[in-house]
């Protein structure tokens, strides 16, 4: 099967995601936060710079859990949404 090219809409949402990371990673090593999340270091780097804009869903799953922040403001910050969780509450 041959996968479809990513919209510029989706490519965007890719580096939103990954600037998310980026910040939550904060402080912590790049390669301890990936093998947390069962991941190598490259891919995690390919995130967080936004040449990895569609990564699979146990990927952002594991590093969601890995970083301490629920899937739902993932998946916030990849549809656009500007307002962290912690804020809603």
């Amino acid at each position: 099967m041959v996968r479809q090219p990513l919209t510029p809409e989706q490519v965007e949402a890719g580096r939103r995601l990954g600037a998310l990371l980026r910040q939550a990673r904060a402080g912590r090593d790049l390669a301890e936060v990936a093998h947390a999340a069962g991941i190598s270091p490259e891919t995690l780097r390919k995130i967080e710079t936004g040449r990895l804009p569609s990564p699979g869903f146990g990927t952002v799953v594991c590093l969601g859990e890995a970083l301490g922040m629920p899937v739902e403001e993932l998946a916030a910050t990849w549809r656009g949404g500007d307002v962290r969780l912690e804020a809603a509450s």
